[in-house]
């Protein structure tokens, strides 16, 4: 297989291209800078030149430079290569959704989402009927993300999106719920707008919403603190902000039956990794849009070196 991994020395990107290459494919690592990549792609040029003529030779792409433009999607399909996204926003999703694409589309790559994806679908099928399904987002604060990640992260700050079953406006950042996370005790999460809760709730046919912390619990408090400030009073996030805390992540599902979790270390690292897998998949998938629970199982990602999962005994009662 030969894939082109746009943004492919970033902190995501250079992850993709070096597990692919380690699981025997060529990875192409596509970006602005001639120096750091192997082929120079530029997705700000008018046509998308440098882009349509990279993709001519790969069999998949894969999106780790965090553009998100439905674009880049026609272009490559266009020429048959199928595409995979690591994006995390409900509305892009939402966008190409509507696409007709001639080759396969799979989205939900990540580990939130993606993971969380594959951690609902698990916790749905093994559960003895339909119930609500929480799921759980903890990152460490300490690592150092891309500029992309970092500019998604902040940019959920004071901002409302639709409850996924409601449909009622919910700020980023509040709407607090505890959760007892395998190892880590008892923490405090609030509501985000991550993709994961919209597509699970459609496709599973139960409620599912997202929480969201960081592994500094200070930091957590410090996010739900700024979302409620109006936005002349909050004051701007540096670019390259260093939190205190460390690279261990956590994603959790639960419901009234049970409850299953996975964790790693290095969030870049998590996601490359997923990303990768992804990559693999989508060449065989029939054209259209796909989500990675419709893709691969939890089974899958509990092969991947940088994902351990555990579960907890279903306990009807509805104590985790």
């Amino acid at each position: 297989m030969k894939a082109l991994v746009l943004g492919g020395y970033g902190a995501v990107g250079a992850l993709v291209v070096r597990f692919l290459r380690e699981y025997g494919h060529t990875a192409i690592a596509a970006g602005r800078d001639p120096a750091r990549a192997d082929v120079r792609v530029d997705l700000r040029e008018r046509g998308l030149r440098s882009y349509r003529e990279a993709v001519a030779r790969a069999d998949v792409v894969v999106n780790a430079a965090g553009t998100e433009d439905p674009e880049l999607i026609a272009a490559a399909t266009g020429q048959g290569a199928a595409f995979v996204d690591a994006t995390a926003t409900a509305s892009y999703i939402d966008a190409v959704e509507r696409l007709d694409p001639k080759a396969p589309v799979l989205l939900s790559v990540g580990l939130a989402p993606g993971l969380t994806n594959l951690l609902a679908a698990d916790l749905a099928a093994s559960a003895p009927r339909p119930d609500p399904i929480d799921l759980a987002v903890l990152l460490g604060a300490g690592e150092a993300h891309g500029k992309a990640a970092e500019e998604w992260s902040f940019g959920l700050i004071g901002a409302d999106f639709p409850d996924p079953v409601s449909g009622a406006p919910v700020r980023n950042f509040t709407a607090p719920r505890a959760f007892r996370l395998p190892g880590l005790g008892r923490r405090r999460l609030y509501r985000a707008d991550f993709s994961d809760q919209h597509t699970l709730s459609r496709d599973l046919g139960v409620p599912v919403r997202t929480w969201f912390g960081l592994d500094s619990r200070a930091a957590t408090r410090a996010l739900a603190a700024l979302t409620r400030l109006p936005a002349a009073l909050r004051p701007r996030v540096p670019a390259g902000l260093h939190l205190p805390g460390s690279d261990a992540w956590t994603v959790f599902a639960r419901s009234a039956h049970g409850s299953v979790s996975a964790s790693g270390r290095g969030q870049s690292r998590g996601t490359a990794g997923m990303a990768a897998l992804a990559a693999e998949v989508a060449v065989d998938l029939e054209p259209g849009v796909h989500h990675l629970h419709r893709a691969l199982s939890l089974a899958d990602a509990a092969g991947l070196p940088c994902v351990e999962v555990e579960r907890a005994v279903l306990d009807v009662g509805g104590r985790h």
